[in-house]
């Protein structure tokens, strides 16, 4: 038997790039085949279906996001941390000719009510980097930077609810509108903290 001569991660993350422009319903077989550069009978060979294609590129996509969970583990006041990692999805969403959000909240919206696998997948990033503002806003009460008598994982929650949010304005808000309804949401934001 002749061994694979690709990688299976990246054909995900490039199946990744290509659901994650057109969505999951919107992507054809085809559209995987171009964007891979696979043969369908490699892609179905290897991840089975279509489906096992995109369930693999949402696990890969979390690698992307590590970099927002170890941006909050990082150095300094907890406010600015959580300030600079609002001002980095702004700046992400507003610099995305594409328009194409966040795959998990994409996810979310497109298929996670009627799909136990993808909805686990998406609670999973989710709680990442739900895990790590709960961690940050907790050492920041602790150590008196922040003033919040809200308990920590409820801020936590409302901080995930406002990056997911943030993602899906980029998506759909006029583009004229867009720097401006960001910095609204950041400012309403860190008042919270």
């Amino acid at each position: 038997m002749r061994p694979k001569e690709f990688e299976p991660d990246e054909i995900a993350d490039a199946a990744m790039q290509v659901f994650w422009q057109r969505g999951y319903a919107a992507t054809s077989i085809q559209d995987l085949v171009q964007g891979t550069g696979l043969s369908r009978s490699s892609l179905y060979s290897t991840f089975e279906s279509k489906q096992g294609l995109y369930e693999r590129a949402l696990q890969r996509y979390s690698a992307i996001t590590t970099a927002n969970v170890e941006l909050l583990s990082g150095a300094g006041p907890a406010k600015d941390l959580i300030e600079r990692l609002l001002k980095q999805v702004a700046e992400s969403e507003l610099s995305d000719p594409l328009q194409r959000g966040c795959l998990v909240a994409n996810a979310s919206l497109e298929l996670a009510a009627h799909d136990e696998t993808v909805a686990g997948l998406v609670a999973l990033n989710l709680q990442r980097l739900q895990q790590a503002l709960e961690a940050l806003i907790e050492r920041g009460i602790n150590n008196g930077e922040l003033a919040s008598t809200l308990a920590p994982r409820a801020l936590a929650r409302f901080f995930v609810n406002t990056i997911q949010g943030m993602r899906v304005l980029g998506k759909g808000s006029p583009v004229a509108q867009r720097r401006q309804s960001f910095k609204d949401v950041i400012a309403v934001a860190l008042s919270t903290l």
